[in-house]
């Protein structure tokens, strides 16, 4: 997914306030499967009303998506979207010189191997 500078600036505002921001995380390593926005509220010690207030602007900026599972709203993680997030930071760093993110590439390479047990 390629970000357009509006949308990053949407995403990254999003981002910039700590509930919205542990809220992505807790989400990350949710999965797939995601999470009920209570469980959500919970784990980032948030008032059922005010995770609400911020699960709606964390999907209004594009980074999380909302699904209705009976009398629950599930949300995920939307892994495209915080991809091209990255992407957009790192399209012109290069320049010619990969040696620039050498750090950013070893983050990535290790915190994406597989975990014994994962179901992701």
């Amino acid at each position: 997914m390629k970000l357009q500078e509006h949308q990053a600036l949407d995403a990254f505002a999003a981002l910039s306030q700590g509930t919205r921001l542990q809220m992505v995380r807790v989400l990350v390593i949710a999965g797939k499967a995601g999470l009920p926005a209570g469980v959500v509220a919970e784990k980032v010690g948030a008032s059922s009303s005010s995770a609400s207030f911020h699960l709606s602007h964390l999907e209004h900026s594009g980074l999380v998506a909302s699904k209705r599972e009976g009398r629950s709203i599930i949300y995920t993680a939307d892994y495209d979207a915080l991809s091209g997030l990255v992407q957009f930071l790192m399209a012109d760093c290069c320049q010619g010189h990969p040696e620039i993110i050498a750090g950013a590439a070893a983050a990535v390479a290790s915190c994406c191997q597989p975990q014994d047990g994962a179901n992701a």
